[in-house]
């Protein structure tokens, strides 16, 4: 298991099995070649639906509302530090 958290206090667990993933590379692939639509797709791919929920209550603001920036950025965080050495 990989933990990690995000410069907001978000904290993550990405199961080592969920990055050994092809599909998961190719939808990287994708939104490296411009194609943002997958964006949502590999985050939950990495995260799982669990994780999903909790990340967007984390960044909802006072009018309920959630922020695609945020989120992005959030993701963005946590698919980069998914590579470091971060094991319990």
């Amino acid at each position: 298991m990989i933990t990690g958290k995000t410069e907001s206090g978000f904290e993550f667990q990405l199961d080592e099995e969920n990055l050994d993933d092809y599909e998961l590379l190719e939808n990287l692939c994708d939104i490296d070649n411009g194609d943002a639509s997958k964006i949502t797709i590999a985050a939950n791919q990495l995260l799982g639906k669990e994780q999903m929920k909790a990340l967007k209550e984390h960044v909802r603001n006072e009018k309920g509302r959630v922020s695609a920036a945020k989120m992005i950025e959030e993701i963005t965080q946590i698919f980069k530090n998914q590579s470091g050495p971060k094991n319990s």
